[in-house]
């Protein structure tokens, strides 16, 4: 399935995609999207539904994120060898784990804000999982059953704010807007190989990430296998697991996004997203 929320923000509503691409409404279901909405027993009733019986929504509505009241936004830093290369950081021997704050979430085609006193504006194109099921010292092997589905992220960061202000991560990664998410979350019964998906970023029309979740560092479900090791994974929280090669930092010399640019991204199975960046 393709679960999505949309609608103004703050007044989203529960809806899916269907097969032929139409959205449908999921209200007389469900109420929204938050953790428990992902919980196994939840995705076994809806995909239970035939499309066909949920009213269509017509038109072009906005797409919120696909999940709404969340524990805890996770990230995984350098965790693509040849981003850490670019970036001059070394390969990592563990997962790097940072926080996002919840605030940062937004609509995968909401414009992005440029924070005051922000220089360095960067983008990068990932793979989310949203977990389904609570998870706590999970294995490896295990991991992937709590997982809800994936979705794709824009791990937005501000790199002045990351490395030049006493090189705190979540400071340079939490700024309003910093995570938009979706445009819907694929159930993870769509996606039989996670480590195999193709992923692209461009800014104004220019390609400037191109990469597979196959060159990742430390695979999703170790990911998700670590992350249980040191906080409980709650049904709705977002971990969002890396980026591949050509961020704006790592380029020769630095380029970095200015109001007016407009960021495309997408990953293989799970949809794209659009960006304008504005003022804050």
């Amino acid at each position: 399935m393709k679960l999505v929320r949309y609608g103004a923000k703050g007044q989203e509503k529960p809806g899916l995609i269907d097969q032929s691409g139409q959205l449908r409404d999921l209200s007389a279901h469900i109420r929204d999207f938050d953790g428990d909405a992902y919980s196994p027993a939840s995705l076994k009733k809806l995909a239970e539904i035939d499309p066909a019986s949920l009213p269509a929504v017509s038109g072009n509505p906005r797409l919120g994120a696909p999940v709404t009241g969340i524990s805890k936004f996770i990230a995984i830093g350098l965790n693509y060898s040849d981003h850490a290369k670019e970036t001059g950081a070394q390969i990592p021997t563990e997962p790097i784990i940072f926080l996002k704050a919840n605030t940062a979430l937004s609509g995968p085609n909401d414009a992005v804000e440029k924070p005051r006193e922000s220089t360095k504006l960067d983008w990068e194109v990932e793979i989310a999982a949203i977990i389904g099921s609570r998870a706590k010292y999970v294995s490896e092997a295990d991991a992937l059953n709590h997982v809800a589905g994936y979705c794709v992220c824009n791990d937005v960061s501000e790199r002045y704010f990351q490395t030049e202000r006493l090189g705190q991560w979540t400071k340079g990664k939490s700024h309003d807007t910093f995570g938009p998410l979706g445009p819907w979350l694929v159930t993870r019964d769509e996606i039989p190989d996670v480590q195999n998906l193709s992923m692209w970023l461009d800014v104004n029309g220019q390609r400037r990430q191109t990469g597979t979740t196959k060159t990742m560092i430390f695979s999703m479900a170790k990911c998700i296998s670590y992350v249980s090791q040191f906080m409980t994974l709650l049904p709705g929280d977002v971990i969002t697991t890396g980026t591949p090669p050509g961020v704006g930092l790592g380029m020769k010399p630095p380029q970095f996004l200015n109001v007016g640019d407009v960021v495309t991204l997408g990953i293989e199975k799970l949809g794209e997203q659009r960006q304008e960046i504005v003022a804050a």
